[in-house]
């Protein structure tokens, strides 16, 4: 009766629009803007492209429904709901507790460069050497820590308020908003004149170059774009009612998650060639390149600000399911009231992130130990090279092996109006598919595959 009961008081989404909007928020994060359109530039474009959605529909839609099939089954944080399924098996949710509470640590960091950059190009541009400019300001002891500090106080704020009054609330503002800002900047990029060899470049596959590589870093990108292996689409999953289409959403939430990722690369692309720049990683195409490049362009001010605006509504977004991964825990196993989960989890990513902030200038000479990385890095290689790739692989064995396709089955058909179309395909997928490819995505990023793939 009692786990009866707290199942009933626990929050819910107030709609399916509202659940979808949070998730693709989940998904939606910085990686989409900066990290596909890098890969697609480095990997043959349009090649990268194809092979990306071929990854997505055999890897992201498995995975993110086993996921959600998971947290609605259990009704509970990640820990709890793997403990619940089988006791043997809690650890695997800590691990994604654990994954998303130093994600966000270090990406409340750079939540605040956005922040910064808004400014920035609001008050007049970023001065003539824009690497200068950024390379100055992170490694400044205190600005950035300001910066930090209101990117996750606004974080807090909407996970205060819960989940159909904050993170549902602000998700189907932001998301929707975030669409209409990435289609004005990507309408302005492949408008400009010399914008076509961009575009050439981006949309006529060239299978010649095909290649181990380019699997591999579709691959990744598909797994770390749509936030797998770190619990969040499971605590988000735990908010679900029973009668929820957990196929449909499967297919609509990374759906959505490749539309932002698409768009990215014709916002960004067209533009860097018609300016005859290169597509750089990482922060320097956000921070660096693409500053340049608005301010080549006509009304370029107006259009560095939609950006910078649209990939804060992006970072945000990502932040607000990772705080709600740990807060989640807090409240269903600590008991704690959701303020208190929040105050105290946040504080301490807070004081994480000042020194992974820190890193980047003041600290800068100190490196983790065996990693021999800088405490930014290090988190950011620990997270998303080690944790999320272990999380994921670990899932797909416990849903085909340990709990069972059969449960997981019993799971997405219990609404009586609910059909599950793709089983026989997502059994295949689960149990066979999903593990060998992300114990690859595991092998590449630990640098495994490197003497393979030419790196």
């Amino acid at each position: 009766m009692e786990d009866k009961s707290k199942v009933q008081e626990r929050e819910s989404w107030g709609s399916s629009f509202g659940f979808i909007m949070a998730a693709a928020g989940s998904a939606v994060g910085l990686g989409n803007l900066w990290k596909f359109p890098y890969l697609a530039g480095k990997n043959g474009g349009a090649v990268f492209v194809v092979t990306y959605l071929l990854m997505v529909i055999l890897i992201g839609f498995t995975m993110m429904l086993g996921e959600m099939i998971i947290g609605r089954k259990t009704q509970l944080d990640p820990y709890g709901a793997y403990k619940k399924l089988n006791k043997n098996w809690g650890f695997l949710g800590s691990i994604g507790i654990v994954t998303a509470f130093l994600i966000l640590s270090y990406y409340s960091v750079v939540g605040g460069w956005v922040i910064k950059y808004i400014i920035a190009t609001l008050m007049g541009g970023i001065g003539v050497d824009k690497a200068a400019y950024f390379n100055g300001f992170i490694g400044a002891p205190i600005e950035p820590l300001i910066y930090h500090g209101i990117f996750m106080i606004l974080t807090v704020a909407i996970v205060f308020k819960g989940i159909s009054g904050g993170i549902e609330k602000a998700s189907k503002i932001m998301m929707p908003a975030l669409f209409i800002m990435l289609i004005i900047v990507a309408i302005r990029s492949v408008t400009l004149k010399g914008a076509s060899q961009g575009l050439a470049y981006y949309l006529k596959p060239d299978f010649s170059k095909f290649n181990g590589r380019v699997l591999v870093d579709a691959l990744g990108q598909v797994f770390f774009s749509l936030s797998l292996g770190m619990g969040a689409l499971i605590t988000y999953g735990s908010y679900l009612k029973g009668d929820e289409d957990l196929e449909k959403n499967a297919l609509i939430i990374p759906g959505l998650d490749t539309a932002v990722a698409l768009l990215a690369g014709f916002a960004v692309l067209p533009a860097v060639f018609a300016f005859g720049f290169e597509p750089s990683q990482g922060p320097g195409l956000m921070f660096v390149t693409l500053p340049a490049v608005f301010e080549a362009m006509p009304f370029g001010a107006v259009f560095g600000v939609i950006f910078f605006i649209l990939v804060f509504f992006a970072a945000i977004t990502s932040a607000i399911s990772l705080l709600e991964v740990s807060t989640a825990y807090c409240i269903d196993q600590l008991k704690w009231s959701r303020n208190k989960s929040v105050t105290i989890v946040s504080s301490i990513m807070f004081v994480i992130g000042i020194f992974a902030s820190l890193s980047m200038g003041v600290l800068s000479d100190f490196n983790i130990p065996i990693l021999n990385l800088g405490i930014f890095d290090a988190l950011d290689f620990i997270t998303s090279n080690v944790l999320m790739p272990i999380g994921g692989l670990l899932m797909a064995i416990f849903l085909g092996y340990v709990w069972g396709v059969d449960e997981a089955i019993k799971e997405v058909k219990k609404s009586p109006n609910v059909k599950f179309k793709l089983e026989k395909l997502w059994i295949v997928l689960i149990k066979y598919v999903a593990p060998v490819a992300i114990f690859i995505v595991l092998l590449s990023s630990l640098g495994f595959l490197d003497r393979w793939l030419g790196n």
